[in-house]
């Protein structure tokens, strides 16, 4: 058997696995030495995250347990590349790695999803709302106090089976995630950004290489989005100057039109009882300035028990 000219590292959850055949096929469409069947080889790992099972991720590291053994993999040479949902991602990379693609956006808004209301505002008073997400819960909590937040993990199936067991009222997940699984008739309302503001990076996925392997980052040259790529920079800037975690409710989209890049951030206390929001305008060139710029004016505007 030939050894294949690219080992892509992933989750194996059937969402990571289809991200990932996404990559491969974008690969293969840009390179015809990559459009063989052997040439691109899925490599599926298993991540702390995913062993976390039934417990809140704020509770076992926030962020990275997605991540930390991919990368692992990477910088051992173990794979070439690696493919992630940019939201899961640390805001600083670990030395040696580097994003080199963004693929184009998919939809970044939030779904809910419930056999009960036909929206948020619809719940019935004191509804259970299934979600481990401190930024869902708080922004849920923030208009909706009376609602019971109960949590509710596991991958996306497990969690519509939860759901339709009655584990919940309802629960919210990303667009993005079920239009990939091909789930999107499952999706009650889209919700907008006035009712629940995104995660930083939600529909983005980020393709994580080796800093120095010029092979592999010429591969994915073809393959980076412009425009995902200047407002992914824009939210993670943001979430670097607010050094975000799982721990923290941070949400933040940045959208652009006509050269301008348009971003709008928030901070929530976890119980939904306090929420700062701003927005900037600019050159899209400038997204990570700004995201600098707006995540220090709420980390001011908050002060520093803001999450305490």
């Amino acid at each position: 058997m030939i050894a294949p000219v690219l080992r892509i590292g992933t989750r194996g959850s059937p969402l990571a696995l289809a991200q990932a055949n996404e990559l491969k096929r974008r690969l293969a469409a840009a390179h015809d030495a990559l459009a063989a069947p052997d040439a691109v080889e899925i490599v599926a790992i298993r991540t702390s995250g995913d062993r976390a099972g039934e417990r809140p991720l704020s509770t076992d590291g926030g962020k990275g347990l997605f991540t930390k053994e991919i990368e692992d993999a990477l910088l051992a040479g173990r794979v070439d590349l690696a493919i992630h949902s940019m939201k899961d991602m640390t805001a600083t990379l670990p030395q040696g790695l580097a994003i080199a693609a963004c693929l184009p956006r998919e939809d970044p808004r939030d779904a809910l999803l419930s056999p009960r209301a036909a929206s948020l505002a619809a719940l019935p008073a004191g509804a259970r709302l299934g979600t481990s997400s401190l930024r869902r819960k708080a922004l849920a909590l923030h208009a909706r106090p009376d609602l019971a937040v109960v949590p509710l993990r596991g991958n996306v199936g497990t969690r519509l089976a939860k759901l339709a067991a009655g584990e919940a009222d309802a629960t919210i997940l990303a667009v993005a995630g079920l239009k990939r699984l091909g789930l999107a008739d499952k999706i009650t309302a889209a919700l907008s950004s006035d009712e629940m503001l995104s995660a930083p990076a939600q529909g983005v996925l980020a393709i994580e290489i080796r800093a120095d392997d010029v092979r592999v980052r010429a591969l994915l040259t073809p393959l980076d989005h412009a425009v995902t790529a200047a407002c992914a920079a824009a939210e993670r800037a943001l979430l670097a100057t607010l050094d975000g975690s799982c721990r923290t409710p941070i949400a933040a989209l940045a959208t652009i039109s006509d050269s301008k890049l348009h971003l709008d951030a928030a901070i929530i206390r976890p119980d939904g009882g306090a929420l700062h929001r701003t927005r900037r305008d600019g050159l899209a060139v400038d997204g990570a300035a700004l995201g600098r710029d707006a995540g220090a004016e709420l980390k001011a505007r908050g002060g520093p028990d803001f999450f305490a």
